[in-house]
């Protein structure tokens, strides 16, 4: 596993739980919006990663202290021993969420099939209709969001609005995709560090066109929440 960051503490990451994260080196994506571009398009440096008898250490010293690890990235489901570094900490007692892209559907399903994860959460990147434009493969997509929905785990869908790169309408699209879905979240694109350095304030939504977006979202979806 290539961890090259680690927040020993969050209540904000697992709903209802304590939990510590992992930041996964590497994406098979280049969102222009991406606030991880250490992760993405700069060097990984061995001197910077965590070893996961670190982390598992971490996790084991403070049972009852924290519920849950956080594994996101990057893309984690490009972690070649992604599937025994998360049964390890399956062995401590401790609860896993997994974030991905959903682009990886064959890995996906075989932790699936293992059973080892107890919260998804997948960022539908973009409307189906500009798969092509970024490289999404559309199959693999739609086939993660459906085991997803249908795994009988707890799980959210989420996406980041960026104006400029998404529009108000692109939420029907998103809707559609993701039908009958429990959990949907909005997020607004906030400058900062990220990938394409001259997206900026203008390029976040203003309140009254989040609640828009939450509008067109909202009838394809059970819950619909804007963070």
């Amino acid at each position: 596993m290539k961890i090259a960051g680690f927040e020993k503490n969050t209540l904000l990451d697992y709903p209802g739980k304590v939990a510590s994260i992992i930041f996964t080196y590497g994406c098979n994506l280049r969102c222009p919006y991406c606030h991880n571009p250490e992760l993405v398009i700069h060097p990984c440096l061995k001197e910077n990663l965590y070893s996961e008898d670190y982390i598992l250490d971490y996790l084991k010293h403070r049972e009852g202290l924290i519920d849950a690890l956080v594994i996101t990235g990057g893309e984690p489901t490009l972690q070649s021993d992604l599937i025994p570094f998360i049964k390890r900490v399956k062995e401590l007692g401790i609860l896993v969420k997994l974030d991905t892209n959903g682009t990886l559907d064959d890995i996906v399903e075989d932790i699936m099939k293992q059973d080892i994860v107890d919260y998804w959460a997948m960022d539908i990147k973009y409307p189906s209709e500009y798969f092509k434009e970024y490289e999404l493969d559309s199959k693999s997509v739609k086939h993660t969001i459906k085991m997803i929905m249908n795994s009988g785990k707890e799980y959210e869908f989420r996406t980041t609005y960026v104006k400029g790169i998404h529009s108000i309408e692109d939420a029907k699209s998103i809707g559609k995709m993701i039908k009958g879905a429990k959990n949907y979240y909005i997020q607004n694109f906030r400058k900062g560090k990220t990938i394409d350095p001259k997206l900026n304030e203008s390029n976040s939504f203003t309140e009254k066109e989040l609640e828009e977006i939450k509008k067109i979202v909202s009838p394809y979806v059970n819950k619909v929440k804007i963070r």
